[in-house]
């Protein structure tokens, strides 16, 4: 894919960009190196007054860094303006208690003292997709380096002007030239960075594909990872829930982000003895949404981020209907230019269509009727995805079932699943490994050292 800045909603190219060559990312990763050692020796106080900074630049030019992510990647506006804000939480969340996350944590053994020490592991690889360009990696910066860490950004080719804004927003609050560093080159230059041993560690959001190739890249050096991959989460409601608040908030979980996120609702699992209610009111809703221009604050749903995504999900949906899916509404492009995607609603889904065991990235909502609690964590178990789960009852018995019995990194229970820099964030089965946010988050690249003092 070109480093290139597209606009998804009209097609016209904006700006092109030249990869950087292997001796440019040499250098870059030599700089990292070389800041790394005073970097790691700043008080958390020091690194915390920068953190913060860069929290203020966030939220005082959120319309500037909106309009960047809409015309990047085509988000609504309204939604961009959010993630720039959200992100600068992210900052200030981790300014404020990494001190405490990271601090000694003493163990009584027959030592005088022994405790466990959390220590930076170094330069850490930073491989980032494009469906949040600025939280995704604000996810890593937050926790990566109020730990003492510096980052490598490898972010996705088709937001390019988001990734070096990243790295000027940085260094304008006050972080070392180094510390942070944008490198603008595809994926095929993953690996041989992994491959140079300044390089400590990598953390990857993205597809299951991308993931496995990362993972084994990382492997076979013996470096840590932390995968966050794909996710096909189920959305499940049962008869004691609010149904007119269940339909209403599977809609905005199934088309946040254009439909263009991991833990999107995408399976939406009723029983039946409310399935036909519904579905009728949630083809009503997603019929209403508005498509259009994402800097319309009237649009609900913009544009895909590129053209093949549209090719890709317009299979996956032709695949499943021919396979026996029902089409309730949608099911195809919207004429004209851009990435459009009709709002799209499938129902009686067989097991061997696209929409039963993929994740289908885009506004496409997978309805399954099930008889009882039972049936209901089956179908949502029968996925090798776990990352996030939303389920919907007021039966207290229920509601511990889905807890103890979905197998995801995630339950929420009558809310939509969302990332929280105060919860870790992660999946099991092929969603990934490890976790980011929270205190788990800031301690997975760290040196978890053992002490002991006679």
């Amino acid at each position: 894919m070109a480093i290139a800045t597209i606009n998804p909603a009209t097609g016209q190219t904006i700006k092109t960009f030249e990869a950087l060559t292997d001796a440019q990312v040499d250098q870059k990763i030599q700089l990292a190196g070389e800041v790394f050692p005073s970097f790691r020796k700043l008080s958390f106080a020091t690194r915390a007054k920068m953190m913060l900074k860069a929290a203020d630049i966030l939220e005082d030019e959120k319309e500037a860094l909106g309009r960047l992510m809409t015309l990047e990647m085509g988000k609504t506006y309204r939604s961009a303006v959010d993630e720039a804000v959200k992100s600068a939480w992210g900052c200030r969340y981790y300014a404020e208690n990494a001190e405490r996350f990271l601090a000694d944590e003493a163990i009584e053994t027959s030592a005088s003292r022994s405790y466990v020490r959390y220590q930076p592991m170094g330069i850490v690889l930073v491989v980032m997709p494009w469906n949040y360009p600025f939280w995704q990696v604000f996810r890593f910066i937050g926790p990566g380096l109020m730990a003492g860490n510096v980052g490598l950004l490898k972010h996705a080719s088709n937001v390019p002007q988001c990734a070096m804004k990243i790295e000027e927003i940085l260094l304008q609050a006050g972080f070392p030239k180094g510390a942070f560093q944008t490198l603008l080159i595809g994926s095929g230059k993953v690996d041989r960075i992994l491959d140079d041993p300044r390089v400590a560690a990598a953390t990857l959001t993205g597809s299951e594909g991308a993931g496995v190739q990362v993972g084994l890249g990382a492997a076979k050096r013996i470096k840590k990872v932390v995968l966050e991959l794909g996710g096909s989460d189920p959305f499940i409601v049962m008869p004691s829930a609010n149904l007119d608040e269940a339909v209403t908030v599977g809609v905005k979980a199934r088309v946040i982000n254009n439909g263009q996120s991991c833990i999107a609702a995408k399976r939406f699992i009723v029983h039946e003895q409310i399935a036909d209610e519904f579905e009728r009111k949630f083809v009503s809703q997603m019929e209403s949404l508005k498509l259009g221009d994402p800097f319309d604050e009237k649009v609900d749903v913009g544009p895909l981020a590129t053209p093949e995504a549209v090719t890709g999900l317009q299979a996956d949906v032709l695949k499943s209907v021919q396979a026996g899916a029902k089409l309730l509404t949608g099911g195809k492009p919207r004429e004209g230019a851009g990435n459009f995607y009709l709002p799209t609603v499938l129902t009686n889904i067989p097991k061997n269509s696209p929409a039963y065991g993929e994740e289908l990235f885009g506004p496409v909502a997978s309805i399954f009727r099930a008889k009882n609690v039972d049936e209901a964590i089956r179908i949502a178990n029968d996925s090798r995805f776990g990352l996030g789960a939303s389920a919907w009852t007021n039966d207290l018995s229920e509601q511990e079932r889905f807890i103890n019995e979905i197998e995801s990194g995630m339950v929420f229970i009558n809310q939509m699943v969302a990332s929280d820099p105060r919860v870790p964030f992660g999946g099991v089965k092929r969603s990934g490994i490890g976790r980011e946010l929270s205190t788990y988050g800031i301690r997975e690249f760290t040196n978890v050292k053992t002490v002991w003092v006679k």
